[in-house]
């Protein structure tokens, strides 16, 4: 049974001093063999300009985090998860996409596997005017899938676990997902980005799970 997550009475409400005991409270968790629980909309963290990482957490606390990040991602299952969505109002965000998809799908939405990948205080910028229109869900918006009109390409700067400055280029499906995961950076999730009239229920989205959008397009008038 996962534990609930609750503010710590003898530190401020996300100081530095409250991140590393919350951090350390999480990775005891999951290092005692159990999945922290994702936070759902309505939660503070998911509304918060995330704080740049500094020294809130040592490096080998980092790591064990970033280790935990990892495990409830996969657990979820999902192919990103940020570290507001464990409550941490971190610029922290793990990232994996090795899933299975037929090959329509893959050319249709450009998806191709992204192995593991910890991003530290993200930034991102769109390339050139090439823009995708598809489907997104959220591990912390559990039930729901909208559709989000994102940049096709993006450049995306960010750190790595051991503070090395990186730079890459990211397009199709691997660049919606960075955008997704770095949005929960800023306070952000795709609700705030998607055609409201495109929300399904998990129970409908089935009759849409298309390659494309076109015949939600047409079937629910966005």
């Amino acid at each position: 049974m996962s534990q609930e997550l609750t503010p710590l009475a003898k530190t401020e409400p996300y100081s530095p001093a409250w991140i590393h005991e919350e951090v350390t409270r999480l990775v005891e968790i999951h290092e005692a063999g159990e999945i922290p629980p994702i936070v759902q909309l309505g939660h503070p963290v998911l509304r918060m300009q995330g704080q740049e990482l500094t020294d809130q957490l040592a490096p080998t606390l980092l790591r064990r985090f970033l280790d935990t990040m990892r495990a409830v991602m996969i657990d979820a299952p999902g192919v990103g998860l940020a570290a507001p969505q464990l409550g941490i109002p971190l610029r922290i965000a793990v990232l994996q996409d090795l899933y299975d998809t037929s090959a329509e799908n893959s050319v249709a939405r450009e998806r191709e596997p992204l192995d593991y990948l910890e991003i530290i205080n993200p930034r991102y910028e769109a390339i050139g005017q090439r823009r995708a229109a598809f489907y997104e869900g959220c591990l912390s918006f559990n039930g729901y899938q909208g559709v989000v009109d994102r940049p096709a390409d993006i450049t995306a700067t960010y750190l790595d676990a051991v503070g090395t400055p990186c730079e890459r280029t990211f397009s199709g499906w691997q660049a919606r997902i960075v955008q997704h995961e770095t949005d929960h950076l800023d306070g952000m999730l795709y609700i705030d980005k998607a055609l409201t009239r495109s929300l399904c229920a998990n129970e409908e989205y089935p009759r849409w799970a298309n390659p494309g959008i076109d015949e939600a397009r047409a079937g629910l008038a966005f």
